[in-house]
């Protein structure tokens, strides 16, 4: 029953929080007693504030009110950002981590840890190793922020911002740190 009540009730959730300007990152309905169980992850570009949540929250209550009829029982709306150790499976997620250490694991090859830089529909730019490569996401089993607890290097966000072309071209080669 919650997964059926989830695939009814997500399509009038994103549309809520599409129109709050928002991203639905995920969303599932379980059962929590007598009660349904509504959780709801958003983001954006520009991350998602506390204000924003409180917000979102009225506007997906309010909205789920309006379709009782769907969900047909009491709930308990929950509504929260990703957190960091939210894998990235989406561009989006990749995009929103411009800039951010992230621990890569190959589908083939040893796991290995780069900051992000341009990331497109198919693959992101790493700087792993002192080395520009472009990863594409097909080729990678998991991947998630790494947690810094210093300012990045001043000299690999230079690297990664004055990167113009934004992704390497077929046939070149890995882009040395410095050798531009």
């Amino acid at each position: 029953m919650p997964g059926e009540l989830a695939s009814r009730l997500q399509p009038i959730v994103a549309e809520a929080v599409t129109a709050a300007g928002f991203d639905l990152d995920s969303f599932e309905v379980q059962q929590a007693g007598r009660r349904q169980l509504v959780k709801v992850v958003v983001d954006s570009d520009d991350g998602v504030g506390l204000d924003e949540i409180a917000e979102i929250s009225r506007t997906v209550s309010a909205t789920l009110d309006e379709n009782e009829h769907v969900l047909a029982s009491a709930y308990t709306l929950e509504v929260t950002s990703p957190g960091l150790d939210r894998p990235l499976t989406q561009p989006r997620h990749w995009r929103r981590a411009r800039f951010r250490l992230v621990k890569i694991s190959p589908v083939e090859g040893a796991p290995f840890v780069g900051r992000v830089g341009h990331a497109g529909e198919d693959a992101a730019r790493v700087l792993a190793g002192g080395k520009l490569r472009d990863v594409r996401y097909a080729d990678v089993a998991k991947a998630v922020v790494e947690i810094e607890f210093k300012q990045p290097p001043a000299e690999d966000l230079k690297l990664l911002e004055d990167d113009a072309s934004g992704m390497i071209g077929a046939g070149q080669a890995e882009t040395e740190k410095g050798s531009k």
